[in-house]
């Protein structure tokens, strides 16, 4: 049995319906991300054997977002690597570390939050704008950079990366670098 210390339990019964037993409603994998984005904490079981199912649900759930949007947060890259790690002895570090590195990210977004707050609250926005994207891409470099470099570190005997994935990298950033501009022109149209 999955453990209910405060946390919502959620039901999937055999036809993959889901049921909030906290409002005893029925609810859909959108309102489950809905509510992993308001910070609630839940528990997926299956109502048959009561065992803890949670993790295939919210893989199901990125699966899903990764799918329907055109943006996707895990580059092919990415996905490479991490199915590299599957059976590879590094396999039981690599969870811990995504956890402390994504800490690390959201650590650092919301001071970057806080720091474009205080530029446009103090100044125009059309004319800080280009200091807050600098920022931006800045953040994204350096995040990268360290991913890299703590993958390098827990597999020391692990090739470059090839020409292909080299390629597949630069244009990830330029995808995000579009994605920036795009945002910067929408922010100048406000």
């Amino acid at each position: 049995m999955a453990k209910n210390d405060g946390q919502i339990v959620i039901k999937k019964y055999a036809n993959r319906r889901l049921y909030n037993t906290g409002t005893s409603t029925y609810v859909t994998l959108d309102d489950l991300a809905e509510m992993v984005k308001k910070g609630e904490e839940f528990v997926v079981q299956d109502a048959k054997s009561g065992e803890d199912i949670t993790h295939s649900v919210l893989t199901q759930i990125i699966f899903e977002q990764e799918s329907k949007t055109g943006n996707t947060l895990l580059p092919i890259s990415f996905l490479r690597q991490l199915i590299g790690y599957y059976g590879d002895q590094m396999q039981m570090v690599v969870p811990s570390f995504l956890e402390h590195s994504m800490r690390a990210f959201t650590e650092q977004q919301t001071q970057m939050r806080e720091q474009m707050n205080r530029a446009f609250g103090e100044t125009p926005l059309g004319k800080n704008l280009q200091l807050p994207m600098q920022m931006v891409e800045e953040q994204v470099r350096r995040n990268t950079e360290m991913f890299q470099q703590a993958m390098q570190m827990f597999s020391p005997f692990m090739k470059p990366p090839a020409k292909e994935s080299r390629k597949a990298e630069a244009k990830d950033i330029d995808e995000l670098k579009e994605q920036l501009r795009a945002m910067q022109n929408k922010l100048d149209s406000l």
